[in-house]
């Protein structure tokens, strides 16, 4: 089994491309794969590897300026969940496209998981998934509302035409992570809202520590790396991905008729063009042909 280690801190790093090249060179050296974001605003990522190397990448991390309290969730895999490992330099770990937000200057109250279900279930509070639409529709917590956002930039904008439905309410917020919610939590402070509120270490935290007979989350959780989804005690959900729209499905919608390996799903047949497809098959090939070989076709690794 490997570990799964997925964390994020905002610290201030004033050359961000200075900490790129030894900290990929470390994970290298210890055989750890997967994706860490570097910027001014500090770290985000997911990585996957022994123990040993997981351990020694996180030792290297908390000795980076400002981030000696660095948190992490950890999980585990029965394969590797990412083909290489990436490190990339970012204008913003995640992406909100709002210069003034600054987690930290301020965030919302943090409600640890065993606290959560009493405040989500309050009837003076308003719960507000912030993931994108696709990692909603696999699960989320009941009676949550899905903002119907493609993206996280689109976040500040449905805020803005849906506020008024929202006066004289708490505000209860959650990700996958943690992470969208350090933001979002701020912008809704900057925005004049009184109270809010989001999950400390996001769904995953939750999963691992609320036990399922208690839990208030219904579904999966889409996780962005080979796992694809994880349930109550992080174990590894059904979901396959589809490697032409990067959208989740379940082994079943292979048997419909829109699928094609690599090339379409259910979800994606008619958002391309036939040139789009003929591209995915030509792709398609390539990796059952590195597949025959025993090689790993990085075109058809999570993620790439």
């Amino acid at each position: 089994m490997l570990t799964v280690a997925a964390l994020y801190h905002f610290t201030r790093f004033d050359d961000p491309e200075a900490l790129q090249g030894p900290l990929r060179a470390l994970c290298l050296a210890q055989g750890v794969t997967g994706t860490l974001l570097l910027a001014r605003e500090g770290l985000n990522g997911t990585i996957a590897g022994t123990r040993a190397g997981i351990d020694a990448v996180l030792a290297h991390l908390r000795a980076l300026p400002g981030c000696a309290d660095l948190e992490h969730k950890e999980s585990m895999a029965s394969a590797p969940p990412y083909a290489r490992m990436k490190v990339r330099l970012k204008r913003e770990i995640v992406t909100m496209g709002q210069p003034d937000v600054d987690p930290r200057a301020r965030v919302g109250h943090y409600v640890a998981p065993g606290d959560w279900n009493a405040l989500i279930r309050a009837e003076d509070v308003a719960v507000i998934d912030t993931r994108n639409d696709y990692e909603v529709a696999i699960g989320s917590f009941k009676g949550a509302i899905d903002p119907e956002t493609a993206s996280f930039r689109d976040f500040p904008a449905w805020w803005e035409a849906n506020k008024d439905r929202f006066h004289n309410k708490k505000i209860a917020m959650f990700c996958t992570g943690g992470i969208r919610c350090e933001k979002s939590t701020n912008y809704l402070l900057g925005q004049g809202v009184a109270e809010v509120y989001h999950l400390k270490g996001g769904i995953l935290k939750y999963l691992e520590e609320v036990p399922a007979e208690d839990s208030a989350w219904q579904g999966a959780c889409f996780v962005f790396d080979g796992r694809v989804s994880v349930g109550h005690g992080l174990a590894e959900g059904p979901h396959l991905l589809c490697h032409a729209c990067r959208r989740p499905i379940l082994p079943e919608d292979r048997a419909r008729p829109e699928y094609e390996e690599g090339v379409a799903c259910h979800h994606c047949a008619g958002e391309t063009s036939e040139a789009d497809k003929a591209r995915f098959r030509q792709r398609q090939k390539q990796i059952e042909l590195a597949r025959r070989r025993g090689e790993t076709h990085l075109g058809g690794a999570y993620g790439v």
